[in-house]
């Protein structure tokens, strides 16, 4: 299959000879999304019971830390979230089914990602160069990486904060919640496949800068912008208090300095490539 894309540039590949390549990269990663997939759907009572159901536990590891945290710094409970657990209710015959292909699904692609990247990575690396090859070796590690922490961040940090101001608003006392198991487990998968997205910020700098897209002086220049835009998505994700948004806020604006530094370097690899060539070139 390698040997079928490593052509010469004098014999380009047709559209269906791409598609022929893609093949068996395609099936490949839905072979393995199946087969986690029913994995997943084996072990409902660790993923559905034990990780999606965790963050509306007060057991749960960062409900129980703000609470000791709480207790240890202000003497009472006012960052205690989620003491009470709260019944959940299904309202479709069908509803638990579905709910269950659902979670099995968005678990298999979650834990999928690296080799899904690998191999869209081993489809297009035969057209790049040795260079390209050299700089996009770690890609798959970069990208799983990033992922996997934003992943951690929005499962540990953003949901049982947003379950927590969710589950306990009152537009009006009249109003008794009767929350859907569907509607809470959408919550907790939403908000922790958003912050992977989010995470990979950095990555998508460092591509932009080798594009010339994109400055280190930009985005300093746009610093304070970037921190107000951070605080205003912090505190719509968050519970109302300052503390949440602070324990929100730092990460991300850590990753936007990150970038800016991510950004610095990319351009400084740019302007020594630039000098090597200009000083091979009058040598050649």
């Amino acid at each position: 299959m390698s040997d079928k894309r490593e052509k010469s540039s004098d014999n380009e590949m047709t559209f269906f000879e791409h598609i022929d390549a893609l093949r068996p990269h395609l099936v490949r990663g839905f072979s393995a999304l199946f087969i986690i997939m029913i994995v997943a759907f084996v072990a409902k009572k660790f993923i559905i019971d034990m990780v999606l159901m965790g963050p509306q536990s007060p057991d749960f590891p960062t409900n129980r830390w703000l609470c000791d945290f709480s207790y240890a710094v202000f003497g009472d409970n006012r960052v205690c979230i989620n003491q009470m657990k709260f019944n959940m209710v299904n309202t479709a015959l069908a509803g638990q089914f579905n709910l269950h292909m659902q979670v099995a699904l968005a678990t298999a692609i979650a834990v999928a990602v690296p080799y899904l990247l690998w191999e869209i990575w081993r489809f297009v690396v035969p057209a790049l160069t040795e260079h390209e090859r050299r700089k996009s070796r770690m890609f798959v590690l970069y990208v799983s990486l990033c992922f996997f922490a934003g992943l951690c961040f929005g499962y540990f940090l953003i949901a049982p904060l947003s379950v927590s101001f969710f589950a306990g608003y009152q537009a009006s006392p009249e109003i008794t919640n009767m929350i859907d198991v569907r509607s809470y487990l959408s919550t907790v998968l939403s908000v922790s496949i958003a912050c992977a997205v989010v995470f990979q910020l950095p990555l998508l700098v460092y591509f932009l800068a080798r594009m010339g897209l994109i400055t280190a002086s930009f985005l300093r220049r746009y610093r304070r912008h970037a921190l107000i835009l951070l605080c205003i998505i912090s505190a719509i994700i968050t519970p109302p208090d300052i503390f949440s948004l602070l324990l929100v806020v730092i990460p991300l604006y850590g990753l936007y300095e990150c970038s800016i530094l991510l950004a610095g370097r990319v351009e400084r690899q740019k302007a020594r490539e630039e000098a090597a060539e200009n000083v091979a070139g009058p040598a050649a």
